[in-house]
């Protein structure tokens, strides 16, 4: 009541406002893991053990030969760290802090900040084992050479991005069906153990079977990743647009989604939760 009211301009709000998403990313950081070092040991960890896993397979079975001529690691690699990231954003951004959240009782705090922080911790996170990857592979094992580190980036972005918007769908839903939405995304999570297409190559695979794949944004991701990988690779049934012209509909739709949702917050979900 007797608080003193003071006028931002825009650019004041804009500051602030990152400023907050900037201290909130930090905070859902270190909740992951209290110690930093640890928390990227996590995440190297899960991608190692997942390369190491597949390599072994690929050359117990002999399957090796019949990918793309290059790197086989590196052809690993750049299919496992995008489905990580897609699938690790996706279940970030779900499990963000919604409206009936203890921390939206401090009055800068919004569900927009916490959704972005989210995201962003796992893009974070996510970066930072992907370069300490490739150094080690680089320096430890044998030279590793990317024909276009900027379209290998763009993708690996691409994936981050349609992984967020998935999970600003499902989170749009959350309140309402909570246990349903809980089935969907882990059902969503096993399909694109498969349907990702991170284990084949777009190229080789026979037509009538690419329709079961190409409505997967993350697809088309991991395949232009290959393609900017690798240079006697060149993407034939893939479109770097699709998965950014579903990503921004979905985040569109979610975002709708969200607003509506929020308005109708009671303290009730989080007994669902």
């Amino acid at each position: 009541m007797f608080q003193r009211r003071h006028s931002q301009s825009s650019i004041s709000s804009a500051a602030a406002l990152l400023a907050l998403i900037y201290h909130a990313t930090v905070r859902n950081v270190r909740k992951t893991s209290g110690n930093a070092v640890l928390g990227l040991l996590s995440n190297m960890t899960q991608a190692v053990v997942m390369v190491a896993a597949f390599y072994v397979m690929f050359t117990v079975l002999g399957l090796k030969g019949t990918k793309l001529r290059g790197d086989f690691l590196l052809y690993l690699m750049s299919g496992i760290f995008l489905f990580l990231t897609h699938n690790k954003t996706m279940g970030a951004v779900l499990g963000s802090e919604g409206p009936t959240s203890a921390m939206m009782k401090h009055a800068p705090m919004n569900t927009v900040v916490t959704i972005t922080a989210a995201a962003l911790s796992t893009l974070y996170l996510q970066v930072l084992a992907l370069g300490t990857v490739l150094f080690g592979v680089h320096v430890i094992l044998r030279p590793i050479e990317i024909d276009d580190p900027a379209g290998l980036m763009g993708n690996f972005l691409l994936a981050w991005l349609s992984g967020a918007a998935v999970g600003m769908l499902f989170l749009a839903m959350k309140p309402w069906a909570p246990g349903a939405v809980s089935l969907m995304s882990m059902i969503y999570a096993r399909v694109n153990m498969i349907a990702s297409g991170k284990l084949f190559v777009a190229n080789m695979m026979p037509t009538f079977i690419l329709a079961y794949f190409t409505w997967n944004p993350l697809f088309h991701t991991i395949d232009q990743a290959r393609g900017a990988t690798f240079i006697n690779y060149s993407p034939r049934y893939t479109d770097p647009l699709y998965p950014l012209w579903v990503s921004l509909a979905l985040l569109m739709i979610g975002l709708m989604g969200e607003f509506y949702t929020r308005r109708a917050a009671s303290l009730s979900w989080d007994a669902a939760r």
